[in-house]
């Protein structure tokens, strides 16, 4: 089953979805996990991290929609999207949209 009740950017968009049932017989259904594709896709640019960069910013700045941090964060293999700007220098991969 694919969930598409998550806008297109999200990275849950076509996730698929599971059905459990608990002890008592009630029904849940959740998000099944998602993989990282091995191949990432084209880089577009990459991006050295500076004093005061916010990845929502940067989002915004090069794929033109703060709220699709989460695609720099899979190009970059991040799981906590605070690591990609806590460091001076850093150099991140901008996946093309």
């Amino acid at each position: 089953m694919t969930n598409d009740n998550f806008s297109p950017t999200s990275r849950y968009y076509r996730t698929e979805t599971s059905l459990m049932k608990t002890a008592e017989g009630r029904e849940v259904v959740y998000l099944r996990r998602r993989f990282l594709p091995r191949d990432m896709g084209q880089l577009l640019t990459e991006h050295v991290v500076t004093q005061g960069d916010r990845l929502d910013n940067i989002t915004a700045s090069y794929l033109g929609d703060p709220e699709r941090f989460w695609s720099i964060c899979d190009a970059n293999l991040a799981k906590n999207p605070q690591e990609l700007t806590s460091e001076i220098g850093r150099r991140l991969r901008i996946p093309a949209p």
